[in-house]
């Protein structure tokens, strides 16, 4: 994955994506180098529209993450508590006055 980073970093600041410039940016992040995957990683983008390719993916993407569900049930569940919280203020209030 990193060796993908590294080609959309290049690609990001405007430099070319090639086997030297990909080789140095993940020596700068300290990630062992193996050679035959950078050169297999620019011969792949060879010919292709980066930028083409990223709107494509960011379009296919969920349009919200998969942690943000149960965030969104948690406050269905502190309504549904507090409603019973309520209910039950209301019933001791009923209570008191008979």
């Amino acid at each position: 994955m990193e060796y993908v980073y590294a080609a959309m970093l290049l690609h990001k600041a405007g430099h070319k994506v090639d086997e030297a410039g990909v080789k140095k940016v993940l020596e700068a992040a300290h990630v062992k180098v193996d050679e035959t995957r950078v050169r297999a990683l620019v011969a792949a983008l060879e010919g292709v529209n980066i930028d083409e390719a990223v709107q494509k993916a960011a379009v296919a993407a969920p349009a919200a993450p998969a942690h943000a569900a149960p965030a969104h049930e948690k406050k269905a569940e502190k309504k549904e508590e507090k409603k019973a919280d309520e209910g039950a203020a209301a019933a001791g209030l009923g209570a008191l006055f008979g």
